[in-house]
């Protein structure tokens, strides 16, 4: 009888264990979600509030007036919003930008110089897309927000962002998902919902979630296209959906909006640079230039300093300092900065190769002297103060930002929380419009 007793017990344990696994299996079922077994969240984690990050990508800081965008708008004037927009890194370029927004450092120091680059030391190319590159952690500077927080024994889920399918700093989200834009994005809202769901022992505290429509009917259609209009109303609904969602979970969740870019229509043909330099020797991803020996660097920079009024031609060490690009190899040497909206190129496709114009739109120049280039910035949540608005900033500054409402000790980096202090409840910031 007693060993009838023990086998019971036991075998209800198992039961009630493999109720859990399955309460959570469920709860993750609508995405093929990979988890990393961190443990639950420390006791201080599970204190802490909420932030859920979203990125439309290429969502043009004036988009939301120009198109009536009612959701976003609700959120500026119940919240914190940019209605000038944010400055993104140098190049306005989404990968670098992403990263940029999670480390707080600007591209040079984050290692993501651009969608597609080399290392020279490497002898390899990195390139949005390759799955072999973009989950090699060794490609990847700083500390991200996740591996910040998963070091710090707080839970994060990432439903798609730039480096959260490598491991870096040690570290990978709890929760995360294999890039894939076909994603249905309601199932999207669905997976974050789940997430926010689970026991507190296992609740992500810090989760993002992309989309990318704006930017696909920008790029295709170009910025003032009726098709751009669709998308942005599209994704201002998704942005609706997700903030009742949210809403109805009644945790504390501050709920941040951001781009990563704008864009601007192209003007004319391809510049193409070989067309005024001869790049014998040279390594070249899209417009960017790598010399084989310092002859071969000061040779094309000598050609391309006064080639055309369409771009400047800078040594590396010479590229203006607000641009912060002028520290790392993979920017290449010479620098190719485009004085407009122009698309550049090191050369044409091979002959026999289709050669395509350049696409209706684009992004990548500075934001300093192509307003077109800012992207867009909302928060509201317990955190946040009600109905301000904020100047122009960059966007190394939302890291720090994001790393106080988490309660995370954050490492140096290019942003200062002092740029958004006055946005918090608990630093300065007031309940009152400014």
């Amino acid at each position: 009888m007693r060993i009838q007793q023990i086998f019971r017990v036991t075998a209800i344990g198992a039961v009630l264990a493999l109720l859990c696994v399955s309460q959570r299996a469920t709860a993750q079922s609508t995405l093929p979600v990979i988890h990393t077994d961190h443990g639950p969240n420390s006791a201080q984690a599970q204190k802490a509030h909420y932030v859920v990050l979203v990125s439309l990508d290429g969502f043009r800081w004036d988009y939301t007036k120009k198109y009536g965008a009612s959701h976003l708008l609700s959120i500026g004037r119940q919240g914190v919003w940019a209605p000038e927009g944010i400055l993104p890194s140098y190049p306005s370029l989404t990968f670098p930008n992403h990263y940029a927004i999670v480390t707080g450092l600007y591209p040079e120091h984050n290692g993501l110089v651009a969608n597609y680059f080399y290392d020279a030391q490497k002898d390899a190319r990195y390139r949005l897309g390759d799955d072999a590159t973009v989950t090699d952690g060794s490609w990847y500077k700083g500390v991200p927000l996740w591996s910040l927080a998963e070091s710090q024994g707080m839970r994060t889920a990432c439903l798609f962002w730039p480096g959260s399918e490598a491991e870096i700093a040690g570290q990978r989200p709890t929760d995360y998902l294999k890039f894939d834009d076909k994603v249905d994005e309601s199932a999207r809202i669905d997976q974050v919902f789940a997430w926010l769901k689970e026991p507190e022992a296992t609740r992500p505290h810090f989760i993002t979630l992309y989309y990318s429509d704006v930017d696909h009917a920008g790029h295709e259609y170009g910025p003032d296209a009726p098709e751009t209009k669709d998308a942005v109303i599209r994704v201002d609904g998704l942005v609706g959906k997700l903030r009742s969602k949210l809403d109805a979970t009644g945790l504390p969740i501050d709920l941040v909006v951001v781009s990563d870019h704008g864009m601007v229509r192209i003007q004319g043909p391809w510049v193409t640079l070989d067309q005024f330099a001869d790049l014998k020797n040279f390594d070249t991803a899209g417009a960017l230039l790598y010399g084989k020996t310092e002859e071969d660097r000061v040779r094309v920079y000598n050609q391309l300093k006064k080639a055309s009024d369409k771009f400047h031609a800078y040594r590396l060490k010479d590229v203006p300092y607000d641009l912060h690009y002028n520290e790392n190899a993979r920017e290449g040497d010479p620098v190719i900065v485009p004085t407009g909206p122009y698309s550049i190129r090191a050369s044409a496709p091979a002959a026999g190769k289709p050669d395509n114009p350049p696409i209706a739109g684009q992004h990548g120049f500075d934001p300093h002297i192509m307003p077109e280039m800012k992207a867009s910035f909302f928060a509201v949540g317990p955190d946040i103060v009600h109905g301000k608005t904020v100047a122009p900033f960059e966007n190394v500054n939302i890291y720090p930002w994001i790393t106080h409402m988490l309660g995370l000790q954050a490492p140096k980096s290019d942003g200062n929380l002092s740029i958004l202090a006055g946005t918090l409840r608990d630093n300065g910031g007031s309940a009152e419009a400014k």
